[in-house]
């Protein structure tokens, strides 16, 4: 038995709207199903995969404890040069770098509640 693939990341969040805006406008997600849960939150999809699922941090100070650790998450995204774009036209601070040997450009920047985004262009 072994891992295959990474399969979604869990955030909370202290504003939903923000953080759904966030990850669909800035990180170019979908918001899609989401199980009843008995508590507030959201999906959102890379394709067919939700692969970010955000709860609301009153729901989560009453559920499972979280580790507070995550340093980042990182997505493949493609068009550099356009991604950039739209963070500038939004006023989103953020960090480009070049990984040595030059096969992948990154950008880093933060959502609404804190949490690292890593961006990797490979070329």
């Amino acid at each position: 038995m072994t891992v295959r693939a990474l399969d979604h990341v869990n955030i909370v969040t202290a504003d939903l709207a923000a953080s759904i805006a966030f990850y669909r406008e800035v990180v170019g997600l979908v918001e899609g199903p989401r199980p009843a849960f008995p508590f507030p939150g959201a999906w959102l999809y890379c394709g067919e995969r939700p692969v970010v699922h955000l709860m609301v941090r009153e729901a989560a100070a009453t559920g499972s404890r979280g580790t507070g650790a995550i340093d980042h998450v990182a997505f493949e995204g493609e068009d550099f040069d356009g991604f950039r774009q739209r963070l500038a036209a939004r006023g989103i601070a953020h960090e480009t770098r070049l990984v040595p040997g030059g096969a992948m450009r990154q950008i880093f920047l933060f959502d609404p509640d804190g949490v690292r985004i890593e961006l990797n262009f490979r070329r």
